[in-house]
């Protein structure tokens, strides 16, 4: 049973924690350790996490370059999982993805597949390009994805994938790719580092480090969440999400009896992960990442304004934040990361770069808000980063 906050404030730290809570407090600590030094890409690691304990699977969308594959592989480290990378093509080979068959084995008349080290054997998963793939490739990976069991020859095994992570340019254009394409419930679209975070973007870039994974894997404690999410009360929750549905398909957002049932497996992992086992309304904020398309995420957004201003989350601080409320969102986040920088100013390891920082954030803020239209709360830290910039 996950224990159940008593309130916003005190909601980890005035009970004691149950060991499903202490849980939800490792994975939130793996995650923070994940999305560290991470600029702007801090919603793709934490959905990647949703999504695992969700029993789901993920698809970026975007130009290359912009740290996709880098997000998946903090979270595989964090969480002590096996990752298995790949940049599929035309002429991939399904051997490149599955494993070469046993020439012994052949010889005796028997297709088996030696799967060691390769995506049968994986914890997650990095597909890059991954509609590039060919018939027979997509073919295998739709049922793997959808059954987590991969079958060839006399080879069937269960797989032990937590999450696939697909990832391309752009949506695929052939109705063929569709049923593909529809296994992936979550769907991000990122875009390059707006130019306001450049200085940040390099820096961050200059020293990435991901830092040490655990020293025991967490890939326990992500399946005892899981299976916690499998038992979340949404009796309560059922009837909003229903009219959410419904409400967004009024407004032109296609979503299939499919996904709007398996949407729920995305609210009650959104739960556990808060540390509770009954979900609410502030686990909504999950509706705009199935809506198939970035305009259409938009949509779901500002269709469901009203309803999604309600979202928390403290494992998945940043997604939760930002696809529920928008510009309140961030300037929750800049108030925060603003607070925790003048909290640093003068520290080690870098105390030269913090005149960096504090520009870089006070461009942000500027690029994000009109002068005139700065929360309060955000006004008072940028008030206090300028001072740092201009005193003596």
């Amino acid at each position: 049973m996950i224990e159940e906050p008593r309130s916003r404030a005190d909601s980890h730290a005035a009970a004691p924690v149950s060991p499903a809570g202490q849980d939800a407090r490792a994975v939130r600590d793996a995650v923070a350790a994940a999305r560290a030094g991470l600029v702007d890409r801090e919603i793709v690691s934490e959905t990647v996490v949703l999504c695992a304990v969700a029993g789901e699977h993920l698809l970026v969308i975007g130009p290359p370059g912009t740290a996709k594959s880098e997000a998946v592989r903090r979270v595989s480290q964090q969480l002590g999982g096996q990752l298995f990378e790949y940049v599929l093509g035309r002429f991939t080979e399904p051997n490149e993805i599955f494993g070469p068959v046993d020439l012994r084995r052949l010889r005796e008349g028997v297709v088996e597949v030696e799967t060691t080290g390769m995506l049968p054997e994986a914890d997650v998963a990095f597909l890059d390009e991954v509609f590039l793939g060919s018939t027979a490739i997509l073919n295998t990976l739709l049922g793997l994805l959808n059954e987590r069991t991969f079958r060839r020859g006399s080879t069937s095994v269960d797989v032990p994938l937590r999450v696939c992570v697909g990832a391309a340019n752009t949506l695929p254009d052939d109705p063929a790719l569709d049923a593909f394409a529809d296994r992936f419930l979550a769907r991000i679209f990122v875009e390059p580092v707006a130019d306001a975070r450049l200085e940040e973007l390099l820096e961050s870039g200059w020293s990435r480090s991901a830092g040490p994974g655990p020293a025991d894997s967490l890939l326990p404690v992500v399946d005892r969440l899981a299976a916690a999410a499998r038992d979340c009360d949404l009796s309560a929750v059922r009837p909003a999400l229903a009219a959410a549905v419904r409400r967004l398909r009024s407004a032109g957002v296609p979503l299939s009896d499919r996904r709007a049932v398996r949407t729920q497996r995305l609210v009650a992992a959104a739960a556990v992960l808060d540390g509770r086992a009954a979900a609410s309304e502030a686990d909504l904020w999950v509706l705009p990442l199935v809506a198939p398309t970035a305009d259409t995420q938009a949509l779901a957004r500002d269709t469901l304004a009203d309803l999604l201003g309600a979202a928390r989350n403290q494992s998945l601080l940043h997604a939760a934040e930002e696809l529920g409320r928008g510009p309140l969102a961030r300037a929750e986040r800049l108030a925060r990361a603003g607070s925790t920088l003048l909290a640093g100013l003068g520290l080690p390891p870098h105390p030269r770069d913090d005149r960096i920082r504090v520009e870089a954030t006070l461009r942000e803020i500027d690029a994000s808000f009109a002068a005139d239209a700065v929360p309060d709360q955000l006004r008072a830290v940028r008030e206090r980063l300028v001072a740092a910039v201009t005193g003596p």
